[in-house]
């Protein structure tokens, strides 16, 4: 499933985290790593080589496969490039932390715009992703971050819990078990959660008493005007302010 992975590294400890969380998964699934750095244009080429060296003996030490990658430019577009022959894209988390500001940070959420797999946001310290959470609201955006939960699910032996944030119990029982249905068949072990309210305001807090330590989002097709825009996580904003766990948004 994850059998090739992308790191995109710059020298922070964000992107330090990532190329943590991308050994966990590297383990699980037996997979390459390419690790990448991508200059500012004029940057030198020594700080990259520093960069790659100091990663390759780390994954060289975790026993895994790696491939190194440089280019120059914008981040987001390069990363998504390297992104087309890859199962995932592992970021750092920049940007967090401050009310009514870009939670995903610019390079994440140009990545998201473009990828065509998964990206996933790493928190400040590796996970086992033992307990992945996904929010559900039947939407296509969170139906397909529930299958991908499933597929790493039915590997990793892990829980899937499914969220559903609602005003209305008796609709959200209906919702909830179309998701029951699809892990059933893949015979994941799951627990479902209905929440009265927003899910933006209710999940972080939904997370934290369950414990989960991964999120499962689906991302969108946002539209002005009529026309398309941007693709952008559901939720994933508000969420990744309120937490800190890897969020693996889907395409």
């Amino acid at each position: 499933m994850f059998t090739r992975l992308v790191v995109g590294l710059d020298g922070s400890p964000e992107a330090d985290s990532a190329l943590e969380q991308a050994i966990v998964l590297g383990q699980q699934f037996h997979s390459t790593l390419m690790v990448a750095h991508v200059r500012e244009v004029g940057e030198a080429e020594a700080r990259s080589a520093r960069l790659l060296e100091r990663a390759r003996a780390r994954v060289l030490a975790a026993g895994l496969e790696m491939q190194v990658a440089t280019r120059e430019g914008d981040a987001g577009t390069a990363l998504a490039a390297l992104a087309q022959n890859a199962d995932a894209t592992l970021v750092g988390r920049h940007g967090v932390a401050t009310t009514g500001g870009e939670a995903l940070g610019t390079t994440v959420a140009s990545l998201i715009r473009t990828a065509e797999s998964c990206v996933i946001v790493c928190a400040s310290a590796p996970s086992p992703m033992r307990a992945c959470a996904v929010v559900f609201d039947g939407q296509d955006a969170s139906r397909r971050a529930l299958e991908l939960a499933a597929r790493f699910a039915s590997i990793a032996e892990s829980t899937v819990h499914i969220i559903h944030a609602t005003d209305d119990p008796a609709a959200g029982v209906q919702v909830v078990g179309v998701a029951e249905a699809v892990l059933s068949l893949q015979r994941v072990a799951f627990v479902t959660h209905i929440e009265a309210g927003q899910p933006g305001r209710v999940i972080p807090a939904v997370l934290q008493r369950i414990r989960c330590d991964a999120l499962f989002a689906g991302a969108h097709l946002a539209r002005t005007a009529g026309r398309p825009s941007t693709v952008v996580a559901s939720h994933a904003e508000e969420i990744l302010r309120g937490t800190d766990i890897p969020v693996l948004i889907q395409p």
